[in-house]
């Protein structure tokens, strides 16, 4: 099925958060009185869903109002930078005519802080508080796809966890695996693999 239009996942796929963002959940953990944890642990938790579920598993109990803050107040004094290459190929996207789409398991919110602090600018995006089910659910590339005005067939979903490949083929798109991401596993299957991410351009086949 040809690809006419790429959709990015952020956290280890565009912006290597690998430290920041599970550091700020510890942060966060600690100042809301939650157990000692690892970053492992955290990372490991990423499939539950948005900050606010996360952190609500992660201490083990619902949150209060204006408990999640404690997470956003950590996440606005840290910056992910962009992977090598990914400014590049974002430019590149759009000298070609293409939208910028990113759909992340992350809350918009949450999104828009880390991208902005990275200089990342987005033309559609997507974030996991938009939708009733996580990924590996398709729900979220099936919005994205409306918001471009395409049919989710011809998206690539490029992201480096195994729930980004199992969405893109919920979805009923091309599943494109960022082997630089922390997520990364290469026993997962794939449609492609890309080793950087301006390999990603040439799934569009060159338009």
């Amino acid at each position: 099925m040809p690809v006419r239009q790429l959709v990015w996942d952020m956290d280890g796929t565009l912006l290597d958060s690998s430290v920041v963002v599970p550091a700020a959940y510890l942060a966060a953990v600690r100042r809301l009185g939650g157990p000692e944890l690892t970053p492992g642990e955290v990372v490991a938790s990423y499939s539950v869903g948005t900050p606010e579920m996360l952190l609500a598993h992660l201490l083990g109990r619902k949150l209060a109002a204006g408990e999640p803050e404690a997470y956003y107040d950590q996440l606005s004094a840290v910056t992910a930078r962009p992977y090598p290459g990914v400014e590049a190929v974002l430019a590149e996207l759009r000298a070609r005519g293409h939208r910028v789409a990113v759909f992340t398991g992350a809350s918009s919110r949450a999104a828009r802080m880390l991208l902005a602090g990275a200089g990342i600018a987005v033309d559609v995006l997507v974030g996991g508080d938009e939708v009733a089910r996580p990924k590996p659910a398709a729900d979220g590339l099936l919005l994205t796809a409306r918001r471009l005005g395409v049919a989710a067939s011809d998206l690539a979903y490029i992201g480096d966890a195994p729930n980004d490949l199992r969405a893109a083929t919920a979805a009923g798109g091309t599943g494109a695996a960022a082997s630089w991401g922390h997520q990364y596993q290469s026993s997962e299957p794939a449609d492609v693999t890309l080793t950087a991410p301006a390999e990603a351009l040439a799934l569009l086949g060159g338009r």
